[in-house]
């Protein structure tokens, strides 16, 4: 019999201890939430007998219970069929039950129902230590919840309680909701290929358990693995209906740099989308689409539209002020960045916000949101993540390109080979002085990015280094007409690099031939014909005239190369 281990796959985040060694698994203190406050504690580890609860509560539990077969990935909430046991009548719709109703839609829960969620689990799970679904849905919800709020303290926590789902049912023996939720975790802390191991686990023995794809799609993006990643979505989708699969679709089209194509799937998914957290999330990403095509207007406009289904959404925030500081409104960007960082403490804002300073000539502010950034890595490290991309494009660009370096290929030796870790490789080898090395990832980059306006940009800037200046100045003209203000530091040096290499220089045109002079005719009147006295004559349809008029050359023809 075919028995699956469980303990992951091979993974460089495998010996990471978890955030803490408290027994109770209590979630840690983090900053406010729009509309939620931070999960209470469990005890899952009690070993007294249960106090008696009434009819009503045993059968509602009994009902969550079933229902709940379930994980939460990466920003969508997915189901396993309950085949197993009767279900109780569900009771009346609350915060619970709402997210589960997006549970089986494979759509997001709000963040207020999803710590109802996980309050109710924790609940659950320290009467009836023994119930393995109940232990994935909460592993999965602590991923979910520390992706959403930034807290990677969470990931130890889902560890443990997916853990504990296999140690009650291994995964061999139905149980492959903890294998999914272990995939979501790999995801989140960025180890793509132990992701994947779990995610084909799944895929092999349920080829129709839609929960697979989401956490594949995720691992083959981001080994760079795009061929596969675009199956996965057309399974996806054939699977499942409605908007998870339309937004799916619509990212997959993003990344291909089907940017027409995917703008129509997108603006269809916000038509169809009916809850809170699925419009908000469809708006957002309309919201991005409009900033990649440099339209910083309409991406404002769709940024607040998501904020005023969620106001505090802090994606939406974040992205408002990038589209805010390319109109010149900086105040107003500084001010959303702000307050996407009080809700969600995530690097990239952090480096976002700070370059924004440096750009403004705030170096102290800068340099402070620098050191932010430097310990709020080294934290996310402890708990697990990987950050070696986001920590490689800081260094670049802002500290020791050398080291960058050395991260990046230790990334690319790891097997993830995406766009996002081709370009920031190359960009560190051309800050580091190695240029000749930098060309190779920045132009698979360019190929396999979608059309980026910061993979066309290193790319130009490498290629001007090593003296191709063509080329150079196409791929700096490809990513200010993408978007002008794709960053506003780079921004301005690929114009400045641009003006320095001047406007393309057009070969002169050669010096006309001049037309052979007509023959002479005689004064004297002829009887002959006109067409037998020195004139040219036409020649007939087919054949080849006898005149000494020259015809263009070939080569000047429309099409002719």
């Amino acid at each position: 019999m075919d028995v699956m281990p469980q303990q992951p796959p091979e993974s460089p985040q495998s010996d990471h201890a978890p955030p803490s060694s408290d027994p109770d698994d209590s979630p840690p203190q983090t900053s406010s939430l729009p509309g939620s406050e931070p999960p209470p504690a469990p005890d899952p580890e009690a070993s007294a007998d249960p106090p008696p609860v009434s009819l009503r509560t045993t059968l509602r539990r009994a009902a969550v219970g079933a229902v709940a077969a379930a994980v939460l990935v990466t920003g969508a909430v997915v189901s396993v069929p309950d085949d197993e046991k009767k279900v109780a009548p569900p009771p009346a719709p609350g915060p619970v039950m709402r997210a589960l109703t997006a549970t089986n839609a494979g759509a997001p829960a709000s963040l207020a129902d999803l710590t109802a969620l996980i309050g109710d689990r924790q609940s659950w799970v320290g009467t009836h230590p023994s119930d393995a679904r109940s232990w994935a849905v909460l592993g999965s919800a602590y991923v979910e919840w520390g992706r959403r709020s930034a807290d990677v303290a969470y990931y130890g926590r889902a560890e443990r309680a997916l853990r504990r789902s296999l140690d009650v049912q291994p995964g061999a023996r139905g149980n492959t909701a903890a294998w999914v939720g272990l995939a979501a975790l790999a995801n989140a802390r960025h180890d793509f290929v132990t992701a994947k191991k779990w995610g084909e686990t799944v895929r092999a023995r349920r080829p129709k358990d839609w929960t697979a794809y989401p956490v594949l799609i995720d691992a083959y993006n981001g080994l760079g693995q795009y061929t596969a990643a675009g199956r996965a979505v057309e399974s996806f989708t054939a699977l499942r209906s409605g908007v998870p699969a339309l937004s799916w679709t619509a990212q997959w089209y993003r990344n291909e740099g089907r940017r027409e194509d995917a703008l129509a799937i997108a603006q269809d998914a916000a038509n169809r989308a009916t809850t809170p957290a699925e419009k908000t999330d469809c708006l957002f990403r309309l919201g991005e689409l409009a900033w990649e095509r440099g339209e910083p207007e309409e991406a404002v406009t769709q940024y607040n539209a998501a904020l005023r289904t969620d106001r505090a959404h802090p994606p939406s925030l974040a992205g408002r002020a990038r589209a805010l500081a390319a109109l010149g409104r900086t105040d107003e960007a500084q001010r959303d960045y702000r307050a996407a960082l009080s809700r969600r403490p995530s690097p990239a804002y952090m480096l976002e916000l700070g370059e924004l300073y440096e750009s403004l000539g705030l170096d102290d502010d800068s340099r402070g949101q620098y050191t932010k950034l430097r310990g709020t890595l080294a934290q996310e490290s402890g708990h697990g993540v990987d950050e070696s991309l986001l920590l490689g494009r800081f260094e670049a660009d802002h500290g020791d390109a050398s080291r960058a370096v050395g991260l990046l290929r230790a990334e690319w030796d790891r097997q993830h080979h995406s766009a996002a870790v081709a370009d920031a490789l190359g960009w560190a080898l051309y800050r580091s002085g190695d240029s000749q090395s930098a060309l190779t990832y920045a132009r698979q980059a360019a190929d396999t990015g979608g059309g980026t306006a910061l993979y066309a940009y290193h790319l130009g800037m490498i290629e001007q280094r090593l003296g191709n200046h063509g080329p150079a100045r196409r791929h700096l003209e490809e990513a200010l007409r993408t978007n002008p203000h794709f960053s506003p530091l780079d921004a301005p040096s690929a114009q400045e690099s641009l003006d320095r290499l001047g406007p393309q220089e057009v070969p002169p045109a050669p010096e006309p031939t001049p037309s052979p002079k007509p023959p002479q005719q005689s004064q004297e009147p002829s009887e002959a014909p006109p067409a037998q006295q020195g004139a040219p004559t036409a020649a007939p349809a087919g054949t080849t005239g006898t005149t000494d008029t020259p015809t263009p050359p070939a080569s000047s023809a429309p099409g002719s190369r």
